[in-house]
């Protein structure tokens, strides 16, 4: 018995349904978790993803900034909304699926970006991250007994050296400075996660999620980072078959500057 799960920030997702459409029906996950959705929750398309077979959705939007939604082909249950840092962001969900005999939770996160300035004196939004990464490494992959875990998300850090385009140049870069880059392995490594992208893909090989918008020319420049996660409890690593990358997905018609990102599990 096999599942699949896609994380993908979106960007505005009544923007971009055009391209949400057209991932659910070519790549077909049966679970698609959407970060930075934009929109309350009765501004979300529900109707036309249920069409395209996905019944199940749970949703935490905000008026225009941020939010996360889960929609699934499988039953949702156990839904929860936690409120890190206490400042009323949509940026968590998480709820429990079913699929052969096993119980898994999906986590489904946006972490702030941080701005610009890698100084938490100088700029709140740098500090609200570092403290929005403290508070998740009390998340442990292995919390519940009897449920397995799942994690992904937009977390906005590239934790790796190849995770980045340049390692050197991009260590005073908010995403990729040492005090952002230890406080998500922090997290990995006190919540007891598996980093399921660098379980398939040799941390030596670049790997990106991400290319920016002033990029004049995105693909030739290639100067991306891997700002989107899939981690797992240790129980569902060895059950991994494939992560896919819709780099593709970067050139659609209107894009996000994120691409989808889709793990294959055989039970």
């Amino acid at each position: 018995m096999a599942f699949s799960i896609t994380t993908w920030n979106i960007n505005s997702v009544r923007l971009r349904l055009p391209i949400v459409e057209r991932l659910l029906s070519e790549v077909q996950p049966d679970i698609l978790c959407l970060q930075e959705i934009k929109c309350q929750n009765d501004q979300f398309p529900t109707e036309p993803l249920q069409a395209l077979g996905y019944k199940h959705i749970i949703l935490h939007g905000q008026k225009g900034y941020h939010g996360v939604a889960i929609a699934s082909k499988f039953p949702l249950t156990e839904d929860h909304r936690q409120d890190y840092c206490g400042v009323g962001d949509s940026r968590h969900i998480s709820a429990i699926f079913e699929q052969g005999g096993r119980r898994i939770r999906i986590h489904n996160f946006y972490v702030p970006a941080g701005g610009d300035e890698p100084n938490r004196d100088v700029n709140p939004k740098f500090g609200h991250k570092l403290d929005f990464i403290e508070e998740m490494k009390a998340l442990n992959a292995e919390a519940e007994p009897g449920v397995s875990a799942i994690l992904v998300g937009d977390l906005n850090i590239a934790p790796l050296e190849n995770d980045v385009w340049s390692h050197k140049q991009m260590l005073k870069i908010v995403s990729h400075t040492p005090v952002e880059t230890d406080g998500l392995l922090d997290v990995m490594q006190k919540g007891r996660w598996v980093d399921l992208m660098r379980q398939v893909v040799d941390p030596a090989d670049k790997l990106y999620t991400w290319w920016s918008y002033r990029a004049k020319d995105w693909d030739a420049a290639d100067k991306g980072r891997r700002l989107d996660h899939i981690w797992s409890s240790a129980d569902l690593g060895p059950l991994l078959q494939r992560i896919d990358i819709l780099r593709d997905a970067r050139g659609w018609d209107r894009p996000s500057d994120h691409v989808p990102v889709t793990a294959h599990f055989s039970l």
